[in-house]
């Protein structure tokens, strides 16, 4: 069965303004999130051929050598499905 890439994508501001507010919100936050996307993965799990994980710091290389760098990627998943169209339908009810 062909298997996918997707990524889990977040842009820089939205993470900073989620960091800014205080530990205790970004925990209760974390919380409900966590439980839905855990629930969206086990009824999804057939699926997956690797669960991948969360995405850190980048950098980029280049010619001039290596820099820090900034990109939206903050995960990603391997998915096996007949198409893109169904593997991109897994995703339709995501929590993220």
């Amino acid at each position: 069965m062909p298997r996918f890439l997707a990524v889990y994508t977040m842009q820089p501001e939205n993470v900073a303004r989620f960091r800014s507010q205080p530990k205790s919100e970004q925990n209760a936050i974390d919380a409900v999130g966590l439980k839905q996307w855990l629930d969206w993965e086990a009824r999804n799990a057939a699926s997956f051929a690797d669960r991948g994980g969360m995405v850190g710091k980048a950098k980029r290389v280049s010619k001039d050598g290596i820099a820090d760098a900034v990109n939206p990627l903050c995960g990603y998943i391997v998915v096996e499905a007949e198409s893109i169209e169904a593997a991109a339908r897994l995703f339709e009810n995501h929590p993220h």
